[in-house]
Formats: structure tokens, sequence, C-alpha cells
């Protein structure tokens, strides 16, 4: 489980393909490297990458490396990703943490499309293509998870949705990189699909 407020920015540094799959490996930042030892990362412990939910099978070197199946990679952006390509990353909420985003599951539904992006001073606001089964799951003030970050939606009708991103959020997470036409990872809200499933929708 996850709340979808990134803790840094990771930079790929190699992709190789295998048989069912990748083995991704980044360098995390300098933060997420030196914390203490009961905070470190750990082998088999869990970590968002761009909102999905990776196992870290080998930490080398200080870089982290994953394995992201078919399934996956049909469901994300990651089989894009190259080298030097910058991701968002956060470690599992720990029991005792403080929920500040909202319940992501780094389940990723499915990828989106940057549709437009409108420059407000220092703020913007972007809006997102997305199939029309996922924004059923969405309501204006609720919440989302795109490439991993918890966002509240402004509006949303039946293929698109809109999100307002702070001058905070543009500098510590990957969507101050975002063009137009990107794709991005989107994960609905967990209460909407369980209301959907109990009303047989």
């Amino acid at each position: 489980m996850f709340t979808g407020l990134v803790e840094g920015l990771g930079s790929i540094t190699a992709v190789v393909p295998e048989v069912a799959g990748i083995r991704l490996t980044l360098r995390p930042p300098e933060i997420m490297i030196a914390a203490p030892d009961h905070d470190r990362c750990q082998l088999g412990d869990s970590v968002a990458v761009n909102g999905c939910c990776l196992t870290v099978i080998e930490i080398h070197d200080g870089e982290w490396s994953f394995q992201a199946g078919t399934e996956t990679l049909s469901k994300t952006n990651l089989g894009r990703l190259t080298a030097d390509d910058v991701v968002n990353l956060e470690r599992s909420l720990p029991v005792q943490g403080r929920l500040g985003g909202h319940f992501v599951q780094g389940h990723v539904d499915g990828v989106g499309t940057v549709t437009a992006i409108e420059t407000d001073g220092d703020w913007i606001t972007m809006r997102f293509q997305v199939s029309p089964d996922w924004a059923k799951l969405m309501v204006p003030k609720g919440s989302v998870a795109v490439d991993g970050v918890s966002l509240t939606i402004v509006d949303v009708n039946s293929r698109q949705f809109s999100i307002a991103l702070i001058p905070h959020t543009l500098e510590v997470t990957t969507l101050g990189r975002r063009k137009v036409g990107d794709a991005v990872n989107i994960e609905t809200d967990i209460l909407g699909k369980y209301v959907q499933k109990l009303l047989g929708k």
C-alpha cells in the first residue's frame, strides 16, 4: 500500500529484455540511498515506480533492480522507459506512517494520455484522456494516482479528467516534465471500484 506522495526521482540506468518481461535497474536519489539502516530499502521490499508496485530483486552499488512481466508491461508505461529516463519513487507505507495522500495500491489500471497543458502563473492544469471504464470511477474533488502521484480531480467527463498542479508537485515529480501526447500510468481510487462492484455496475 502506498499514499501517492512521491519520495524522490530515480534515474533509469538499464532496461534489459528477459524471456517474460524486462529487468529494470535504477539509481534512487541520494536521500533514499543514505537513509538510516532501519529505513533503508531492502531486498524484497515493495516500491512504486511511476505508481506501479514492483519488488526489489537486487541492490548493488546503490542501484535497485526490479522485474516487470508481460501483464505489467501491457498496462503501464514501464516498457517505454530507456536509460536516463526519470521515474517517480515511493516505498510502501509503514504501519505507523502518515497517510498524506490517498490509498494507492500500486496496481495500475492502464495508460492514459496527456491531452492538454495549460499554464496559469506557476500553476499548471493538465488534462488526460482515459478509458471510459476508468472515467466512471472518477468524481470531481475525488482522488486519482497519475504516475504514482496522488492528485485531486478538478473535473471529469466520459473520457477525460483534469488536475491542477502546484509548483512543488511540478518540481519534485515527473509531471513537471510531461508533454502533450505522453503516456502516464493511471490508478483510480480503490473505493470507487468497491462501490461499483457492490452496485453491480
